[in-house]
């Protein structure tokens, strides 16, 4: 029989010097690195969880927290079966605390450079072939098959618009809920975007996507606009900004229309334009940018190409082909 699952640690549930400590962390993930609120979440949660292990060896207070502690939690977390995944991501989320409270003077030295974990394994995303892409969009050209009801035009209006800014852009479902009206520059087909880390980029998009964009904001998003609405870009049926959730719900509906499609959601269509823009020639250095990476590496992992385009790049550029 299946144990049920340990409720997460909180900062509430940890001894005092611990608490405080992860209340400052937080502060600083979220006021001076500038990391999203699911990122800030995710941090908190491992280090609440590594805090919590190391008291149960008895070390109460994060002055005391040696390697020793760092290795035996990752040590439970793989005996409890984490993916190398998971493991990498709490490891990181470790090394981030013990740098930090090194530096404020918490702990007297920073015991995590001396700890290892596994590397994350670099599988390649699943995308939509083109035609697949052209199929998708193909069923989205035509608002008015939502029926009669206004309201529900105007909804269709809105996803369409979702769609074809999320595949045209690559931006991340939060980048998008986030937009405001302002924001889309529809004379230039650029968006202004506010990414990871609070880093803004301007991004291009293409004819579709401007229209998709024009004809919500012309004739749908004043239908769902609330005095609650402000300036957001996208809207929900309450007239509140769009909820990520809402998203990849309408990309998952779409999707099912579409023969043969995988079954992806927001961040499958980044996938999916960062690849074919890749196909299409772009340079790596460009859909980095593009994409919002801090590195290179980050979007390196797009450079899996097709036999086909691998033969055709041989061909053109080898002189003994």
């Amino acid at each position: 029989m299946r144990r049920p699952r340990r409720p997460a640690p909180r900062p509430a549930d940890l001894a005092p010097a611990s608490a405080a400590a992860v209340e400052d962390f937080r502060r600083h993930l979220a006021a001076e690195r500038g990391l999203s609120t699911h990122t800030v979440r995710a941090y908190v949660a491992d280090v609440c969880g590594l805090l919590e292990h190391a008291d149960r060896m008895g070390v109460d207070d994060p002055a005391g927290l040696g390697i020793v502690n760092l290795r035996s939690w990752l040590a439970r977390q793989r005996a409890s079966g984490s993916s190398r995944a998971t493991l990498a991501r709490r490891g990181a989320s470790a090394r981030a605390f013990t740098a930090f409270a090194a530096r404020r003077g918490i702990m007297a030295s920073d015991p995590g450079g001396a700890l290892g974990t596994p590397r994350a394994q670099s599988t390649l995303p699943e995308v939509l072939q083109p035609a697949q892409a052209h199929a998708l969009f193909a069923d989205s050209s035509d608002s008015d098959a939502a029926g009669p009801d206004h309201v529900a035009r105007c909804v269709r209006r809105r996803d369409d618009a979702v769609l074809e800014l999320l595949y045209a852009t690559g931006v991340r479902v939060g980048e998008l809920c986030g937009l405001d009206v302002d924001d889309v520059d529809l004379g230039r087909r650029v968006v202004r975007v506010l990414g990871k880390g609070a880093k803004e980029r301007s991004v291009p998009f293409g004819v579709p996507a401007g229209r998709a964009v024009a004809n919500w904001l012309r004739d749908g998003r004043s239908v769902l606009a609330t005095t609650s609405s402000g300036p957001a870009l996208l809207l929900g049926r309450r007239g509140g900004r769009l909820d990520p959730r809402t998203v990849r719900r309408v990309v998952h509906d779409r999707l099912a229309g579409v023969p043969g499609a995988p079954d992806l959601g927001p961040h499958g269509l980044r996938h999916s334009a960062a690849t074919h823009l890749l196909e299409g020639g772009a340079d790596l250095r460009s859909v980095q940018e593009l994409l919002g990476h801090a590195t290179l590496k980050t979007t390196e992992i797009y450079t899996h190409v097709s036999g086909e385009r691998l033969k055709a790049s041989y061909d053109r550029a080898h002189p003994r082909a």
